[in-house]
C-alpha cells in the first residue's frame, strides 16, 4: 500500500509521493562527503603515528622499572609511581644540566634576536662595499653542514681561551645565518617610505631602526625567537666540542649521557623517557603560545 501527498498547484491537485517530496542528494555530494571521510580519516591515522610515540613517553615515565621493560607501549601505567621524576631532580645531575641549558639558552635567544635583527637591517637598507659579498657569504654558511665546522670551532675556542666555560657556550651561537637571512628579507618587504619620513625629522639610523622599524617586525621577531629558542636547547653538537667540566652539562649531553647508558645501569626507562619529556616541554609550551604570531611577511607593509 503506497501513500501521496496532495499539492495545490494553479488551483489543481497534484499527487506526489514521499519520495519525490524529499530533496535528492546528488551523487558528486556523495562522492565530495566520501573523499572528505576518507582524508579525514587519513590525517587522524598519520596524527596518531606521530602522537603515539610522546603518549608512550608519558606513560612510561610513571611506570615502574620492570612494568616499563616488561610492557613499554602500554598508555596505561599497572603501577602509577612518580619515583622517575623523584631520582631525577633527588638523585642525580639533572637540576644542574636543567641550569645551564636554561643560562645558555636565555643568552643566545637574547642575542640572536638583536644581532641578527642588526645584520639583517644592515643588508636590506645600508650601503656599503662588500654588501652582496656578505649577503652571499651568508648564504652559502647556510649551505655548510653544521658537523663540518666542529673542528674549526674547537680550535677557535680553545685558542681565545673560553673553552671549558659559559661564553665559549655562549659566543658562538650569538649569530644564525638562517635568522639574518629571514631578517633581511623581513625588512626589505617594508616600504623605505616609512624611513623616510624619520630621516626627515632628524632621526639616525639606530634610532630609525630601532624605534620604527623594529617593531614593525613583530612576526619576524617571534620567529626567529623561537627558532633561536628551540634550536640553543636542543644543541649538542657545539656543547660537546666547547666543555667537558660535568658542572656545565647541559640537558642534550646529560640526557644523551643517561639515555646511552653513561650513568645507569639497565634498561631504566621510566628515568630516561622521563628526562626526555621535561626537555621537551619548555620548546612545546614556547610553541604553542605564539604560533599564531609567526611570521607573516604581509604584517608590516603599508598599504597605499
Amino acid at each position: 500500500m503506497s501513500t501521496t501527498n496532495s499539492t495545490v498547484v494553479h488551483g489543481k491537485t497534484t499527487e506526489v509521493s514521499p519520495a519525490e517530496s524529499q530533496p535528492r542528494v546528488s551523487s558528486a555530494s556523495l562522492r565530495r562527503l566520501g573523499g572528505k571521510s576518507l582524508l579525514y580519516a587519513l590525517l587522524i591515522c598519520l596524527a596518531l603515528v606521530y602522537i603515539m610515540p610522546f603518549l608512550i613517553q608519558i606513560a612510561t615515565s610513571f611506570k615502574t622499572d620492570a612494568e616499563a621493560a616488561s610492557n613499554p607501549i602500554s598508555l596505561i601505567p599497572q603501577t602509577f609511581t612518580a619515583a622517575a621524576y623523584e631520582r631525577l631532580f633527588m638523585n642525580s645531575d639533572f637540576p644542574i644540566w636543567f641550569k645551564n641549558s636554561v643560562i645558555v639558552t636565555l643568552f643566545v635567544t637574547l642575542g640572536r634576536v638583536f644581532f641578527d635583527s642588526l645584520a639583517g637591517y644592515a643588508l636590506a637598507r645600508l650601503n656599503f662595499r662588500g654588501r652582496n659579498v656578505i649577503f652571499a657569504a651568508l648564504v652559502a654558511v647556510m649551505s655548510v653542514p653544521a658537523v663540518v665546522l666542529l673542528i674549526p670551532k674547537f680550535l677557535v675556542i680553545n685558542q681565545l681561551s673560553i673553552y671549558d666555560s659559559y661564553a665559549g657556550m655562549i659566543f658562538p651561537l650569538l649569530v644564525d645565518a638562517a635568522g639574518v637571512f629571514i631578517m633581511k628579507n623581513f625588512f626589505e618587504s617594508i616600504p623605505r617610505s616609512v624611513e623616510e619620513q624619520a630621516k626627515v625629522d632628524g632621526a639616525g639610523t639606530f634610532r630609525i631602526f630601532w624605534q620604527i622599524v623594529l617593531p614593525m617586525a613583530v612576526p619576524a621577531l617571534v620567529t626567529i625567537t623561537i627558532m633561536s629558542f628551540q634550536g640553543s636547547w636542543n644543541e649538542l653538537s657545539h656543547f660537546i666540542v666547547a666543555t667537558q667540566d660535568p658542572a656545565l652539562t647541559t640537558l642534550t649531553k646529560g640526557v644523551a649521557s643517561l639515555a646511552s647508558g653513561q650513568l645507569s645501569q639497565g634498561t631504566q626507562y621510566p628515568i630516561k623517557l622521563a628526562a626526555a619529556l621535561i626537555m621537551t616541554i619548555p620548546v612545546a609550551v614556547l610553541f604553542f603560545i605564539f604560533q599564531r604570531r609567526i611570521m607573516n611577511t604581509s604584517e608590516g607593509a603599508v598599504k597605499g
